[in-house]
């Protein structure tokens, strides 16, 4: 195993998956408001699925999805973090940035704050070159937490190859963020 890397900010804690956190977050995965730019929300065997890749990329490479919680009191908020991206996606490889909150902790900044300390991750400890970021062309909200970290949205639209080809989520745009750009805006 490698070494585990779980950031902590200021509200929050960025941390390894437990058995406890899958009923909240096989709740938030069949929130409609939560999933409503996914194909569909997740059953419980899928949810829990996701839980368990998750923890294992986080054991193959001391980071990944992690389980995001509010300090304060030890609650399970989602997940935010970094990971790579699957090989079926036109841009891989690459590493992604990633969140999901149950909806009610949306508004509260609670995804920038978790976000911004996953890129510290990426940029400062990992020296990555570059995170990318993407979503369904309708996600406006998710587009607007990218903006909020600096990140710029590439030319580039795809289709996402896990989504049906009928659905109207299909195109996905794409947003980098290089490690220059990171560095420029925060210095060590």
């Amino acid at each position: 195993m490698t070494a585990l890397i779980e950031p902590i900010t200021e509200r929050l804690q960025l941390r390894q998956w437990r058995a406890e956190d899958k009923p909240a977050f096989a709740a938030m995965n069949a929130d409609p408001r939560v999933m409503e730019f996914f194909p569909a929300p997740l059953t419980r065997k899928e949810s829990d699925a996701s839980v368990d890749r998750g923890r294992s990329h986080i054991e193959k490479y001391g980071w990944g999805f992690w389980a995001l919680e509010l300090r304060e009191i030890g609650e399970f908020l989602g997940f935010v973090g970094i990971k790579n991206v699957s090989d079926a996606l036109p841009f891989a490889p690459a590493v992604e940035i990633g969140w999901r909150l149950a909806h009610p902790y949306w508004g509260k900044g609670y995804a920038v704050e978790a976000a911004r300390a996953s890129l510290e991750v990426a940029f400062a400890v990992l020296q990555l070159r570059e995170v990318v970021s993407f979503t369904a062309l309708q996600n406006i909200r998710s587009m607007r937490v990218m903006e909020r970290l600096g990140m710029q949205r590439d030319p580039q639209v795809f289709e996402h190859p896990q989504v049906p080809g009928e659905s109207p989520l299909l195109r996905h745009c794409l947003y980098r963020l290089c490690a220059d750009q990171w560095h420029r805006v925060n210095p060590a």
